[in-house]
Order: structure tokens, then C-alpha cells, then sequence
């Protein structure tokens, strides 16, 4: 028995070694391309000679080998040779597509239909290529309101399996909504309903073209409306979008069902806040209607005050039961653990140092995770000006008790530009001006910068310098030196100085700061050539024969700036108090004490639109029995801090300034692309006067326009164009800066 198993043991195994030997592949031949490389072919393909045959590696070669789409046919043929076996691959490849024609095509271009289905010369033709372009043909036609767009096609044989394909279209005519029927509404009118809806039916003034997309919106935004009126039972039970007579016809099958009204509040499984303070989010008045959407912001408001005491993992499950009329809620409120933030990492800043960026969180590491102290470090570090407005936070659970760290992600922006100009007017001849800026230097967010303009009469030259961060301290260190010439009505001024200053954030004020400076400078009045002297005041007078005079004084700036966005701000306000004494004690030729009190709000209102007002005061007053300088009195007109647009620059007021101002502006402004491009509507209104007792609002200078704000790498630009209410005519203004 042993003998004879062994016997059939080794027939086995030399009968095995038999038939492998005659499957052994020995010559792989390709047969049948002729655009397509045999080495791309070979690539692909997973019999090669010394393996083995097997229905594996056949199936795995025709796989690679059809999912290129190319070719008609393909078929694996193996032939019997000594001591193995010869495999073929043959291969019909598509056609090539030389030229494509088009015909019957009006209400899209021969280049549309191109661009949409990337049919072009070298394109491999099939089948699947006449289906999956049939169907792009018809979605772009459907756009159009054109539904029954009928496309065929024809292919001429060329040489070399090359083909040109000729595109029948039969647009037919545009199908359009001619009726929208509603079914099931008791409660709310059809017209209602249909005015809710987006998907209008054909008139004179809309074009009925039905959009399935917006269509099926307009299904969820009918129940929605009934949600919000108290039916929370409303559904839309079915839809009907039919053909007849060549167009639509819409039916809508409405559930009302019945309108609740608000009825009480039960909330249970909370700890960390009592009932009182949870139930107090739910705001309604006696027989109001059940608003589901006003539910869920309420409801929203409870979860706020939850995230901002760390429980980003609390749960809000809530029962709406029905009891008569009355829908009282049951909040169920599972807490879970409240959440520390363990570290706090900032990734994405290529130049700017860290240190710089964590001097603006709002929130530190051991701090309790809290929603709005993460928001202000958004806002933070986005004012600052050196980062795309695409920062954003993410968080990451790093154990069990639900803590996290915090990663806050910025991306540089630019922070230096050099821009310079030239041109050439009639009155001051060839006029130019260099700039360079920084305001990220060596990543410190030290600002620096060198201004130059020059001309026929102006010849201005001032570098400035602010370190936001003396020795790694809150301490704001900057000096500005300067020469300036500016001509005036009747005078031009001349003026080499500097100004050197130091602030600190104010911990007791949120968003607050205030800032000393000191300013010494030699000042020159020459009254102009085309002037009577007779026509200036006596001052003038003698200021134009002293020559140079010497100010000498010192400011103290309070400002307070809550805005959400300092680029396009929709949110705060911005107070400014600037007060200033020259002269006395601090020596100098120029007695005087100066204040200005600005107060800007920005409220955001429907949509994106932001309404933006403006107050400006300003007075100043002469002492030791000295006047006021001409140069700082106040002009106004034109762009600038004490801008009223319409008005050409220092126009408004008395001859040669004057020694109060009061400024209105009102700005109503709307997002074109983010923060970069803005639009807005305008109202200035104001005057300057040399006593206060004058002011009469009636008598203030007027003008409004619209406008556009652009910012760029030098800064933010500006073009208003406003109409004068007095003269009734329009001024054109280009700025740098802001007005607000």
C-alpha cells in the first residue's frame, strides 16, 4: 500500500510539472495598434514572458487595458509552442477625431459647445463619447430653458483611423413654466405661497425657465414659511413637474396640517446654569405663533453660553409636545466635561515672529475655552495687517477629560510696497512722489517708512519709524522727521521738524490706548506772489516778515477701538481724543492748546451692508495773549480727517482757517470681494467757524455720492464721486486712507 501511494503521489506531481511547463509563457506579441505606442501597451499589460499563464493575469491585463478607452476590441489569444506557450494581444482601436462640425446650433456658439464637451482634434470617438456628449449638450441647453434639445451625430471614415464628426443639434423650442398649481393649502393663499417661491411661472417681466436645482429649494423654503407660522406639521407630500403642450406644468401637494402657538419651557440635566437663566433665551410674547425658527436661534443662544464657559461638548436635546394649541419644549441638557485649553500653537506665519502674534491672544494656555475670547484673538491678530483674512482656529481633544490645544492658522500677506509717480499739470509743472513702506520689518511689526513728493510747489520729505514692542514690552516707541512745503489759500508754509512718541494699552479699558508725543519744528509763512497783502490779516502779515519761528509742544492721545475688522469694519466703534499744548512752559514762539474729539459706530444691518457714522469736533484757541497759527486751524473739504466730500480741499471756512469745526458723515457700505473691495454710498455734512455761537445746522455744508475703496499693497485706496448741494455740481476725490 505504501508502495502504490507513493507511486500516485509522484504521477501527481510530474503531471503538474507537465502542464505548468506547457503554460509557461515564451513570446508576447502586440498586434493591431496603430496611434497607440506598443510600449504604453506593454506597460499595462500583466502576462510577461517566463510567468506563468493564468485567467488572473488575463483578466488584471484586459482590466489596465480597457480603462484606457481607447479601444473597440480587445482580445487575449495564447497558441500551444514547445515547452510553453505564445501569447497574442490584438487590439481595434477608437477613431481619432480630425475635425468637428456643428449644425442647428443658434442659441449656443460653435466655441460653447466645444468648450463643454472637449470634443477637439486628437479625441478618441465611441460610443461612450456620443452619450456623455449628448448629455453635456443638454445640460448647457437646459440653462438656457431649452428642454428638448435633440442631438445626433455623424462620422465620416478617413485614412489612418482618423474620422470627422459632424454634431446635429435640433434646439427645439425653450420650454417655460406656464402654471404653478397648489394643492392641499387651506390656511395660506396660493399667492402667497407662490411669492415665497423662487420658481416663478412665464410673464412679460420673467422668463419662467425652471431650474430643478431652485426648484426643490423652494419646496423646503414653503415649509419653512409654514414653520415659521406655527405649523410644524407642514410638509410638501409630493411634486409633479410635467410636459404639456411643449411646457411645464407644476403641481404641489401640500400637508398645512395645524398652527401652534408658543407655550412653556422646561429644561432638566443642567448644573452648570440655573433654570432661570436658560429659560430667560426664550423670548416670546403672549399668543405668539410657534416660530421653529426662532426656536432654533434661541435655542443657539443656550449653547453660546455653554461654549463660552468651556462645555464645547454639551449636548441639546429637545421635545417639542403638543398640548392643544400650545407647544411647550422639554430641554434636555447633558453637560459633559468642561474644556481647558492645554497649549495654544500658530502655524503658517513665514515672517512674522510668534511672539509678535501671541501678544494679540485673548486667550492664554490653562484658560477655560471660551467661544468669545477666541473670536477677539481672530479679530486681534487679523487687525493687526499683516495676515490674509483666511486665519482661522481648529482644536484638537488631547485627553479624556475633553481639554484641548488650540492651533491658530495665518498666512503672511504682503507687508512692504515701493510705489512712486510722475506727471505734469498746467499749474505745477512736473509733479511726482516716492514711497517706501513696511509695516512687518525684520517680522517684528516694526513700521517704517520714507515718503518723498516734489514739484514746482511742493516739496515734501518724511521718514518715520514705530516699534509697537520697545524691548519686548507693551510699550510703543516711533519718531517722525520731516520737511514739508504746502501751499494754503493765501499763503504757503515751510517746515523742518520731527516728532518723537511713546504709548501703552490701557489694561483697566478694553481695546484702549494712549500715546504722548512730543514735536519740535522751524516753520516759515510766505504769503503767495498772486496775493494783495491788503486781503490777509495783519498777522499774516507779521508772520510773513519774521522768517522762521519755532513750535514746540506736546499731545496726548486716547483711543479706544472695538471694531471687528479695521479694513472693513461692520461692528464697534472707534473713539479718538487728541489734545495738544504748544508753547508756555514747553518755550517756542507759538502759544496755543488744541482738541479734537472723534467718535466713529459701524452697525451691520441686512445682508452684508454696514451703516457707518461719524462725529467730529474740533476746537483750538490761542493764549498769553498769542493767535492761533494759521496752519493749525482747521480747513475744510476734500478727503482726509477733515473731509467733506463735494467740496475741493480746505475750502469751507473762514479765509485763513478757523478756530472750531463739527463734522456729520454717514457711510452706507457693502462688500464687493470680502474686505478688499468695497462699495458705498455717502452724506457729509459740516463747516468750520471761529466761534462756536455761529453753528447752525441748516447752514452746514452738504454733499453725497458713492464711492469705492480698494485695498492694495500701498495701502487703501479711494475714489468718491459727490455732488455739491450748494453750487449743485459733482467733485471727483481720489484718496489714500480712510475717511472713517
Amino acid at each position: 500500500m505504501n508502495v502504490k501511494a507513493t507511486l500516485v503521489v509522484l504521477l501527481v506531481i510530474i503531471s503538474s510539472v507537465l502542464i505548468a511547463q506547457n503554460s509557461l509563457i515564451l513570446e508576447v506579441s502586440i498586434q493591431g495598434n496603430s496611434n497607440i505606442k506598443t510600449d504604453l501597451i506593454q506597460s499595462l499589460i500583466t502576462l510577461e514572458v517566463g510567468d506563468y499563464l493564468s485567467g488572473d493575469n488575463v483578466a488584471k491585463t484586459y482590466k489596465n487595458l480597457n480603462q484606457l478607452g481607447v479601444f473597440k476590441d480587445i482580445s487575449i489569444n495564447s497558441e500551444d509552442i514547445a515547452q510553453g506557450v505564445r501569447i497574442t494581444i490584438n487590439v481595434t482601436e477608437f477613431p481619432i477625431v480630425n475635425e468637428v462640425k456643428i449644425k442647428g446650433n443658434d442659441k449656443l456658439s460653435n466655441s460653447k459647445i466645444l468648450e463643454v464637451t472637449n470634443l477637439k482634434y486628437g479625441s478618441y470617438w465611441s460610443p461612450f463619447s456620443e452619450v456623455e456628449i449628448r448629455e453635456k449638450i443638454a445640460d448647457e441647453y437646459v440653462k438656457k430653458g431649452y428642454h428638448l434639445v435633440q442631438t445626433e451625430f455623424e462620422t465620416k471614415t478617413l485614412d489612418n483611423n482618423y474620422v470627422d464628426v459632424i454634431i446635429n443639434i435640433d434646439e427645439g423650442n425653450k420650454v417655460v413654466i406656464k402654471s404653478i398649481n397648489i394643492h392641499g393649502n387651506k390656511d395660506v393663499s396660493t399667492k402667497k405661497i407662490r411669492g415665497i417661491m423662487r420658481t416663478k411661472k412665464a410673464s412679460l417681466l420673467r422668463s419662467g425657465k425652471y431650474d430643478e436645482e431652485k426648484f426643490e429649494e423652494d419646496l423646503q423654503r414653503i415649509v419653512d414659511y409654514y414653520n415659521k407660522k406655527g405649523y410644524i406639521d407642514a410638509q410638501v407630500k409630493s411634486s409633479e413637474v410635467n410636459l404639456k403642450n411643449g411646457n411645464y406644468a407644476i403641481d404641489i401637494y401640500l400637508f398645512e396640517g395645524k398652527s401652534y402657538f408658543f407655550g412653556s419651557v422646561s429644561v432638566e440635566g443642567n448644573k452648570r446654569f440655573n433654570d432661570e437663566s436658560i429659560i430667560s433665551n426664550f423670548r416670546f410674547k403672549e399668543n405668539e405663533k410657534f416660530n421653529l425658527e426662532k426656536f432654533n436661534k434661541q435655542l443657539s443662544s443656550v449653547a453660546s453660553m455653554y461654549y463660552e464657559e468651556g462645555f464645547i461638548y454639551s449636548n441639546f436635546d429637545h421635545e417639542l409636545e403638543k398640548k392643544g394649541d400650545r407647544i411647550d419644549v422639554k430641554l434636555k441638557i447633558t453637560e459633559n466635561t468642561r474644556a481647558k485649553v492645554r497649549k495654544i500653537n500658530i502655524v503658517g506665519n513665514r515672517r512674522t515672529k510668534e511672539k509678535v502674534i501671541r501678544r494679540h491672544l485673548s486667550i492664554s494656555p490653562g484658560d477655560y475655552f471660551r467661544q468669545s475670547k477666541v473670536i477677539q484673538t481672530q479679530q486681534n491678530i487679523y487687525n493687526m495687517g499683516l495676515f490674509e483674512a483666511d486665519l482661522y482656529p481648529t482644536f484638537d481633544q488631547i485627553n479624556t477629560n475633553g481639554d484641548i490645544d488650540l492651533t491658530v492658522h495665518v498666512s503672511d500677506r504682503v507687508s512692504g510696497s515701493a510705489n512712486g509717480g510722475v506727471s505734469m499739470n498746467s499749474s505745477d509743472g512736473i509733479y511726482g512722489q516716492l514711497a517706501l513702506d513696511h509695516k512687518n520689518l525684520f517680522g517684528n511689526a516694526w513700521q517704517a517708512g520714507v515718503q518723498w513728493e516734489f514739484g514746482k510747489s511742493v516739496q515734501n520729505f518724511r521718514l518715520n519709524f514705530t516699534n509697537p514692542y520697545f524691548m519686548d514690552s507693551n510699550v510703543l516707541m516711533g519718531f517722525d522727521v520731516y520737511h514739508t512745503q504746502k501751499e494754503y489759500t493765501t499763503y504757503e508754509l515751510y517746515t523742518n521738524g520731527g516728532t518723537i512718541r511713546t504709548g501703552t494699552p490701557l489694561t483697566f479699558l478694553n481695546f484702549s490706548k494712549l500715546v504722548f508725543g512730543y514735536s519740535y519744528y522751524q516753520k516759515k509763512y510766505r504769503i503767495l506772489d498772486d496775493v494783495d497783502v491788503d486781503d490777509v490779516s495783519s498777522s499774516l502779515v507779521s508772520l510773513d516778515a519774521t522768517g522762521w519761528q519755532t513750535t514746540s509742544s506736546i499731545s496726548a492721545t486716547l483711543t479706544r477701538d472695538s471694531r471687528d475688522n479695521v479694513f472693513f469694519p461692520t461692528s464697534g466703534s472707534n473713539i479718538t481724543v487728541f489734545n495738544e499744548l504748544a508753547g508756555g512752559p514747553l518755550q517756542g514762539d507759538f502759544d496755543y492748546y488744541k482738541q479734537i474729539l472723534q467718535v466713529s459706530w459701524y452697525t451691520k444691518t441686512i445682508w452684508e451692508l454696514t451703516l457707518r457714522t461719524k462725529w467730529r469736533f474740533g476746537y483750538v484757541e490761542g493764549y498769553n495773549g498769542k493767535e492761533v497759527p494759521p496752519d493749525e486751524r482747521f480747513y475744510l473739504g476734500g478727503t482726509g480727517p477733515d473731509g467733506i466730500r463735494g467740496y475741493t480741499d480746505n475750502s469751507i471756512g473762514p479765509t485763513e482757517g478757523g478756530l472750531r469745526e463739527v463734522i456729520f458723515s454717514t457711510e452706507y457700505s457693502a462688500p464687493i470681494a470680502g474686505d478688499t473691495v468695497v462699495g458705498l454710498l455717502f452724506f457729509d455734512a459740516g463747516n468750520s467757524y471761529n466761534k462756536l455761537e455761529r453753528f447752525n445746522f441748516w447752514e452746514m455744508k452738504k454733499g453725497a455720492g458713492a464711492g469705492l475703496r480698494v485695498r492694495s499693497p500701498m495701502g487703501l485706496i479711494g475714489f468718491d464721486y459727490a455732488y455739491n448741494f450748494e453750487t449743485d455740481t459733482w467733485e471727483p476725490h481720489f484718496q489714500m486712507g480712510t475717511t472713517f
